[in-house]
C-alpha cells in the first residue's frame, strides 16, 4: 500500500486548509468567452479515490487509477481505468484487483503510454514486496499491453516523472527517484519510452535535494536535461537549489534560486514545469505564495506574487505548461480570485493571462497530491475534484 510512499513524497500537499477565501475580482484574459470548469466529470468506475490520473495531449483518452479498502483485514479494491477526454465516461477498466496491492497512475509518457506502478504488498505486510511498471501501450489498447523495464529495485521509490508527451520532438522523460534503503541517495535518469532507451542513473549529492525535501523534477527536451528543485523548507530557511542534469554526460552544474521576503522565505517547491524552447523554469514555492521563472540558460530569475494572496494557505502546488499556447498553469488550492480553488494562467514573462475559478481541489484528504491534465490543441483540461472523497476529475476549458 502506498501510504507510507504518501508520508515521505507528498507531505506538503496533505493537510491543506480547505477554506477558501475570496479575495478579489477574478482576471480573465477572455472577457466574454467561456473558461474554467465545464459540466464534464470523470466519476471512477468503482467509487474509490483517484490515484494518479493523466490525459493524453495526441489523442482522446486519459488515464486514472483507483484504490479504496473493502473489508476490515485491509484488503483493497484497485482499479486502473481509461476515459473520454470529451464526454467524461469511463471507456474501459484496464485492470482491476482485489487483494492487497494499488495502482499508481505515473503519468502519459512518451507517444501516446500511459505508464501505472503496481505496488504489491503480500497479505499481513505493511510494505510493498515489488513494483511493477505496467504501459498501455498505447493508451488506446484500454489495457496493459507490457512492462517498462526500469532497473529499479523494489526499495526505489520514484518521486516525480516529467510526463514529456513529445514537447520538442522528443519522447524523453526524467525520472527522480530516491534509494528507501542505505543512504536514501536522491538520483535521476532519462528515459524514452517509445525506443526504450534508458540512461544512467545520476546521483544528487547535495543534501537539499534529499527525499524529506520533497525535490520535484522537469524535463528541457532542447537540452536532454533534467531540471530538479528542491528547499530546506524550514522558516526563514536557505533560498531554493536547481540542479540542471544532462541525461546524456551526467554532467550536474547548480545554482541558488530566489530567496522569498523574510521571515518566512520561500518553504518547500511544490511544482515545476518546463517551457523547453524558451529555456524557462517555473516553480511554486510554499510559505511565500510566489511562482518563479528561472533562466536556465543564464541561471537567474524572478519571482511573482499569486493575485490578490495573504499568505501560505493560498500557496500554488502543481505546475504544468501548455507548449502550443506558450501558457503555465498553477494550480492553487486556496483560491485567491474566487470561491474554492482556482488554476491561475501566466505566460512565459510572468504575467497573468487568467484566473480560472470555481473548483474543489483540496489536498486534505488526498493520497496523491493535486495534478493538472492539459490537451493544448483543445484547450482543455483536467483536475482532481469536485468531490471531497477524490473520487472525480473535473474538465476545465482555458
Amino acid at each position: 500500500m502506498m501510504k507510507g510512499k504518501a508520508i515521505f513524497i507528498f507531505a506538503s500537499v496533505l493537510g491543506a486548509a480547505s477554506i477558501a477565501f475570496w479575495l478579489g475580482t477574478p482576471s480573465s484574459a477572455k472577457a466574454g468567452n467561456d473558461v474554467g470548469p465545464t459540466s464534464v466529470v470523470v466519476n471512477t468506475q468503482f467509487g474509490g479515490q483517484v490515484f494518479g490520473f493523466d490525459i493524453d495531449q495526441n489523442g482522446t483518452e486519459g488515464v486514472l487509477s483507483e484504490a479504496q479498502t473493502i473489508n476490515a483485514q485491509g484488503k483493497i479494491l484497485a482499479a486502473v481505468e481509461t476515459f473520454d477526454q470529451a464526454t467524461g465516461a469511463i471507456i474501459s477498466v484496464a485492470k482491476k484487483l482485489q487483494t492487497h496491492d494499488d495502482f499508481l497512475t505515473l503519468g502519459i509518457v512518451g507517444n501516446s503510454i500511459g505508464l501505472v506502478e503496481h505496488e504489491h504488498e503480500k497479505p499481513g505486510q505493511i510494505y510493498v514486496t515489488k513494483r511493477i511498471y505496467n504501459e498501455l501501450k498505447p493508451l488506446t489498447a484500454n489495457k496493459f499491453t507490457g512492462q517498462w523495464k526500469s532497473g529499479l529495485r523494489t526499495e526505489d521509490i520514484i518521486m516525480g516523472v516529467s510526463r514529456n508527451q513529445g514537447a520538442g520532438g522528443t519522447f524523453t522523460n526524467a525520472i527522480l527517484y530516491f534509494e528507501n534503503s542505505g543512504n536514501f541517495n536522491t538520483l535521476v535518469f532519462g528515459s524514452n519510452f517509445n525506443t526504450k532507451k534508458i540512461g544512467s542513473p545520476v546521483q544528487l549529492t547535495d543534501p537539499t535535494f534529499f527525499f524529506s525535501n520533497e525535490p520535484v523534477v522537469g524535463y528541457d527536451s532542447v537540452t536532454n536535461q533534467a531540471v530538479v528543485a528542491a528547499a530546506e523548507g524550514t522558516v526563514g530557511g536557505p533560498a531554493p537549489q536547481i540542479a540542471l542534469v544532462d541525461l546524456t554526460s551526467g554532467k550536474v552544474t547548480q545554482f541558488t534560486g530566489i530567496l522569498g521576503p523574510p521571515p518566512y522565505h520561500q518553504g518547500t517547491v511544490n511544482g515545476i514545469a518546463v517551457d523547453s524552447e524558451d529555456g524557462i523554469a517555473v516553480t511554486t514555492t510554499e510559505l511565500d505564495a510566489e511562482v518563479e521563472f528561472y533562466d536556465l540558460k543564464k541561471k537567474s530569475g524572478f519571482a511573482v506574487t499569486l493575485p490578490g494572496n495573504v499568505g501560505q494557505l493560498q500557496s500554488g502546488t502543481d505546475v504544468e505548461y501548455d507548449p502550443v499556447n506558450k501558457l503555465f498553469f498553477i494550480a492553487q488550492e486556496v483560491s485567491s480570485t474566487g470561491p474554492g480553488s482556482s488554476i491561475q494562467v501566466y505566460d512565459t514573462q510572468g504575467n497573468l493571462v487568467e484566473s480560472l475559478n470555481g473548483f474543489n481541489f483540496s489536498n486534505e484528504f488526498n493520497v496523491i497530491g493535486t495534478h493538472i491534465g492539459l490537451n493544448p490543441a483543445n484547450r482543455i483540461g483536467y483536475v482532481d475534484g469536485p468531490s471531497s472523497g477524490v473520487t472525480q476529475l473535473q474538465q476545465f476549458t482555458y
